[in-house]
């Protein structure tokens, strides 16, 4: 299979086009997919520095501090220091940041089982079976 450049480019663009479709599944429209991404991290995570963030989402970290810079203007995450180091900084969500994630969450979801009911019982157990494969290339 992997023999045919076409078959890794079919492969690449459907799931490219499936990423930015639940893209679109957002609750706050003005949260870049940078600063959602971040978010999500946020809050499976917990706490993080700038730096750990940037390493999360491999990103510069000059990039990921106006990412940061523009959550905390717009309310999403705080900063504080951390409570072992007060060197460090801790980015935090914060109330509206969490009900961001929960509500893009919760949208997100619904649509995405909106589609896989719409797939045969077969094509559901295909796609099951392939999700910790799709899961490792996305980590690699």
């Amino acid at each position: 299979m992997t023999d045919s450049p076409d078959t890794a480019d079919d492969l690449r663009i459907a799931v490219m086009r499936l990423a930015r479709r639940m893209r679109i599944e957002r609750v706050d429209g003005d949260v870049t997919d940078g600063q959602l991404s971040v978010l999500f991290v946020l809050a499976k995570h917990g706490p993080q520095t700038a730096g750990a963030l940037s390493e999360h989402d491999r990103v510069s970290a000059p990039s990921m501090t106006r990412t940061v810079s523009a959550l905390v203007d717009a309310g999403l995450v705080s900063r504080t220091a951390a409570p072992d180091d007060g060197r460090k900084v801790l980015v935090d969500l914060t109330e509206t940041g969490r009900r961001i994630v929960t509500e893009t969450r919760e949208r997100r979801i619904a649509w995405f089982t909106r589609q896989l009911e719409s797939l045969s019982a077969d094509e559901q157990r295909t796609l099951l079976a392939a999700t910790p494969i799709i899961r490792a290339l996305a980590d690699s």
